[in-house]
């Protein structure tokens, strides 16, 4: 899928109607703290850079999963095998191949196969996926190949008769005289902007939709310092979470692509990490590990959800270097960051990635002053290339972007934000879990930031029970949901105090690593009866 059309689209707004009621000051800021740097990028396209290192150090260790490992250049070779067998199976640049599949090294042979064939690749976990989910994904991709295991055929469907090919046959020996995929094989030549993946949003506000995330989106934010995350060769990145999640993409390309080496876990997280130079994580998954057990790992990014100032001053306290990070799917991974140090006054989401942009506007499109708080969209390279077949959604959340102009779209993130003083970007919540209680507008995670505050406190999340109460869930299980209580009436006001908080000793989390908020909401639920 290429660039979105800009023809159902109102005609950009002048500059000069946009920041004409900002003081002088304001308007020099705005364009300050809002352009990352400008950063130029080794290669536009994904496999073009693994493909160096192939070259490069055809015998480091690629990835390493169960004991078993493999080469930079078998993994090179493997890959153009499976590349050539998808373009006699009529894969075309533009198309798109599904990745049904868990956790391995086929999974890595069939990623880089994909890409060298000109499609993208559209990963789900077929332990996780239920077989209606599966439907839809091949429906709403056009997937007309999927790649699979053997043993996890007979639980993927094809409603209209796809090609299943099963990679742990197709790259064994019995393929090892298969022709390889020459350089030009693809019908004509893979572009930075055809899609790289395409990644299904997980439907926390609404039917899930499929993003297509280009060449030149990935290469932005995993080709440039920080979303590099200083990988190189030497260096070992864990592979710890759901495939079908977009951080999955930073930990697998983000290695491959920098010549490191990928340890792709299997049921013990902790295990993997404590051999890791490199952790991506959510919070959540990052909190169930103590990096006191983990003395090898060097640096830690998370994003996903709000993280909490504990853990990131536990992290930062243990010698690792831990960026905090933000950007939805839509936006390429993360488009903000920011290395934390435990002496920071605040924890903030950092400032734009190289080549990209943050604006934090009002509700008619115009920047707000700096400090105010606003909707934050996203500019520049990072911007996808839109949800897959849903031209109403298109239209509402992308917009043509009047600050950069030359036709380039902005993103609407739904992320609240507001820009600190010294030019960073404060995270306040989204717009869509604002609620009301009491006819008062609350921003339940304002609430959770001040339980988290509370000694003794390691996560906390508020939700809204009915019309006219909170409840917070806070862990571990000796926190006192009196003191608790107390804590959030001492500097909030009295409608954003919780009626109820109750001490869990973990959260409960999703298959992509983040709070289980329905399961929380269920429990609130059982406590009531």
């Amino acid at each position: 899928m290429g660039p979105l059309s800009l023809a159902h689209h109102d005609a950009p707004t002048p500059l000069t109607s946009l920041l004409g009621h900002l003081t002088p000051r304001d308007r020099r800021l705005f364009e300050e703290f809002g352009r990352g740097p400008t950063a130029p990028l080794p290669y536009l396209l994904v496999h073009e850079a693994f493909e160096h290192w192939a070259a490069a150090t055809p015998h480091t260790v690629a990835a390493e999963h169960l004991g078993v490992t493999i080469t930079y250049g078998e993994l090179d070779r493997r890959a153009d095998r499976l590349a050539a067998r998808l373009v006699r199976e009529g894969v075309r640049p533009g198309d798109r191949v599904g990745l049904f599949l868990r956790r391995s090294i086929p999974m890595l042979v069939g990623l880089l196969a994909t890409l060298k064939a000109g499609a993208a690749y559209v990963p789900q976990d077929v332990r996780l996926a239920p077989a209606t989910q599966l439907r839809q994904v091949i429906r709403a991709t056009g997937a007309r190949v999927i790649l699979t295991r053997a043993t996890d055929a007979d639980r993927i469907p094809r409603p209209d008769g796809q090609v299943l090919i099963a990679l742990d046959e197709a790259t064994d020996e019995s393929w090892a005289d298969a022709p390889a995929l020459s350089r030009s094989s693809p019908t004509r030549a893979v572009r930075p902007d055809d899609g790289c993946y395409v990644l299904f949003t997980s439907g926390t506000t609404g039917a899930p939709n499929g993003v297509t995330v280009t060449h030149r989106n990935v290469c932005n934010i995993l080709l440039t310092e920080p979303g590099r995350l200083g990988i190189g060769p030497g260096q070992r990145v864990a592979q710890i979470l759901n495939i079908a999640f977009d951080m999955a993409a930073w930990e697998i390309l983000g290695c491959l692509t920098g010549g490191g080496t990928l340890l792709i876990r299997g049921k013990d997280i902790t295990e993997t990490v404590r051999r890791a130079d490199v952790v991506i994580a959510t919070p959540t998954v990052l909190s169930g590990i103590d990096p006191a057990s983990c003395p090898r790992v060097r640096t830690v990014a998370v994003a996903g959800e709000p993280c909490p100032r504990p853990l990131a001053d536990l992290w930062a306290r243990a010698g690792a270097v831990f960026y905090n990070c933000c950007g939805p799917t839509e936006t390429t991974i993360v488009n903000t960051m920011r290395r934390h140090t435990p002496d920071a006054a605040l924890l903030t989401i950092g400032r734009p990635t190289p080549n990209n942009t943050v604006y934090v506007l009002d509700e008619r499109q115009r920047p707000v002053p700096i400090g105010a708080s606003g909707e934050m969209w996203a500019g520049g390279d990072c911007v996808s290339a839109g949800y897959l077949g849903n031209p109403a959604l298109n239209a509402e959340r992308y917009a043509p972007d009047p600050f950069l102009g030359g036709g380039r779209l902005m993103f609407r993130t739904r992320d609240l934000g507001r820009w600190t003083p010294g030019g960073e970007l404060e995270h306040l919540g989204r717009t869509d879990d604002q609620v009301k209680i009491r006819g008062f507008r609350v921003e339940p995670d304002a609430v959770s930031a001040v339980l988290e505050s509370l000694p003794g406190c390691a996560r906390a999340v508020t939700l809204k029970r009915d019309a006219r109460s909170l409840v917070s869930f806070v862990c571990p299980q000796e926190v006192d949901p009196a003191a608790a209580r107390d804590a959030v009436a001492a500097v909030l006001p009295y409608y954003c105090v919780p009626d109820a908080v109750l001490p869990l000793a973990a959260l409960p989390e999703t298959d992509r690593g983040k709070v289980d908020k329905g399961a929380l909401l269920r429990l609130t639920e059982e406590v009531a009866r």
